[in-house]
């Protein structure tokens, strides 16, 4: 396979071209010169599947208080309540500068159009209809096409982050000096060097068997940080979208949890209702409570989904408020209009992640991590609905300021970004059986289904890691023999990231959130606020430890 690497380094490398990326690198000074990756095309990523909106406290200080106080209660008291102020507070400044590239929200009279969702207690979601993410992935890519400084390369598939450690120079500090990236069209790994690299990949839902998310959603981000020495936190807590259309044809196709802030009722097949017997906010309950109890009622029953129902409320209100929902579902045969929707659970959000502070960035000099990727402190152990592209704008802000800060310090501070090496294939052939690659793929995504769901065991995570651990075995060897490609290099990060995943449930002896065992089914008051920490040890030994409490992890 062709190699090759850059004769000069770019100033800032973003590997992701989700609403965290593309608002990273807007934000970024005009000056510097930016490298934008997409894996796939620009706008396959998690960012247009949005369908809700961004969470923004726009009523003034009770709002932003009350959201503060939805979010941490959303999150079991997991999240930093520093880190939720801090978001909340900086939501309105998002929502101006979304309406200032040109953003069409929703808007009713001179006002925006706010929606509710579950774990809200008040009307607080800016929305472009039911289409927000695909509506702010056109926005930012309208500007960033605009900006000069910004060069945007599509099919870009980052393999491994090129550091001072990897390099052999242990005696210094770690630092991030760019990554091996596979060129998808033309089959070459590419050294590419950067002063600064923001990891921006998303999260890892395709590490399950059902998700809602894109195919590209691997962790590749999350991978990538932790072999490279970065710390990750909270990987036992993935969020299972409650709503999910029960229509193999449509992939997982999800239902906004907007349906159920406008009203939509869950039901059993006899039209019952059974929200209500789970939590006192109903439809309204927290995600984690509202999945788990449709988990409960499927097994219970042997049935295979539940129906969601918002047909009273007429066709016109629907064809207003969900005109993509709508169309969609009518071309699989549901008119949402005139009949409940079947629905079931599906893997949706990575709530942990690299451990990061304020700024965004990790434990290796010169290295940032945002958005889905990233473990900020915001979520805790269950997200709030559409907080997350609210997290993705701030942090997406927060990480430019800093690099524009520290780019001129850190050219007196540093020496230049040395020559690295390129990519070495020599020693590797072409593959002999790519089917272990599809097959190894279909168990690992198979097992975490079946023992790392919704609803879990002791015995089930260890049968879990006892399989991981086999596959992890079988997929290096593949990886070291073989040349590297598209789905081996997806397979090696979904396996490390459910090795993390399994290790912090096993490590968390409670029930909190997403996270419920059987074995362990109430919350302990000592670990309200303490999050699973897993370190890469000195001897590059793995190891996930007993939850810590916040205060541990990176300030500055």
């Amino acid at each position: 396979m062709p190699h090759s690497s850059l004769n000069s380094p770019i100033d800032v490398l973003i590997i992701g071209s989700g609403a965290a990326g593309l608002s990273a690198a807007l934000r970024l000074p005009s000056y510097l010169t930016v490298l934008l990756l997409s894996k796939s095309s620009i706008n396959a990523g998690s960012t247009p599947w949005a369908q809700g909106g961004i969470a923004a406290a726009l009523g003034g200080i009770d709002d932003i208080e009350q959201h503060i106080q939805d979010t941490c209660r959303a999150g079991n008291e997991l999240p930093d309540v520093a880190v939720v102020r801090r978001v909340v507070e900086a939501g309105a400044e998002q929502i101006d500068w979304l309406l200032a590239l040109g953003m069409p929200f929703s808007s009713e009279s001179t006002h925006l159009h706010l929606t509710r969702e579950g774990g809200h207690g008040a009307r607080r979601i800016a929305h472009a209809a039911d289409h927000t993410g695909r509506t702010l992935m056109e926005t930012l890519l309208d500007t960033v096409h605009a900006r000069t400084n910004i060069t945007v390369r599509e099919h870009q598939l980052a393999v491994d982050l090129i550091t001072t450690h990897r390099l052999g120079h242990i005696d210094q500090p770690n630092r991030c000096l760019g990554a091996y990236v596979l060129d998808l069209q033309s089959d070459r790994v590419n050294a590419l060097r950067a002063q600064h690299v923001i990891l921006a990949t998303g999260g890892a839902a395709k590490a399950y068997l059902y998700t809602t998310n894109p195919d590209g959603s691997t962790g590749d981000g999350i991978a990538m940080g932790w072999r490279a020495g970065c710390r990750v936190a909270n990987m036992e807590f993935m969020q299972f979208h409650p709503t999910c259309l029960f229509e193999p044809r449509a992939k997982s196709f999800l239902i906004s949890e907007a349906v159920r802030g406008e009203g939509g009722v869950l039901l059993l097949p006899d039209g019952t209702r059974f929200m209500p017997n789970y939590h006192p906010d109903a439809e309204l309950a927290p995600r984690d409570v509202v999945a788990r109890a449709i988990d409960s009622e499927i097994k219970r029953l042997g049935i295979d989904c539940v129906y969601l129902d918002i047909s009273f409320k007429g066709r016109a209100f629907i064809e207003e408020h969900f005109p993509m929902i709508h169309q969609r579902c009518l071309q699989y045969g549901y008119d949402m209009t005139t009949q409940p929707l079947p629905v079931v659970p599906a893997a949706h959000y990575t709530c942990g992640g690299i451990v990061v502070d304020e700024h965004g960035h990790t434990d290796i000099a010169g290295l940032y991590a945002i958005g889905e990727t990233s473990h900020t402190g915001l979520h805790g152990a269950n997200r709030l609905a559409s907080n997350s592209l609210l997290e993705c704008l701030v942090y997406g802000e927060a990480a430019a300021r800093h690099i524009a800060e520290r780019h001129d310090l850190a050219h007196s501070r540093n020496p230049p970004i040395p020559a690295v090496p390129d990519w070495d294939d020599s020693q590797v052939t072409d593959a002999d059986e790519a089917v272990i690659v599809t097959h190894n793929w279909d168990e690992l995504r198979r097992a975490m289904w079946d023992y790392v769901g919704i609803v879990r065991t002791t015995k089930r995570l260890q049968r879990a890691e006892h399989r991981i651990a086999l596959l992890r075995r079988e997929i290096q060897d593949y990886y070291a023999h073989f040349r590297v490609s598209n789905n081996l290099i997806e397979l090696r990060n979904l396996v490390d990231v459910a090795d993390l995943i399994v290790r912090s449930a096993l490590s968390r002896h409670e029930s909190r959130g997403l996270h419920f065992t059987r074995d362990y089914p109430e919350s302990l008051p000592a670990l309200a606020h303490a999050n699973t920490l897993c370190s890469p040890s000195n001897v590059g030994h793995k190891l996930c430890e007993t939850p810590i409490p916040a205060s541990s992890e990176p300030s500055g």
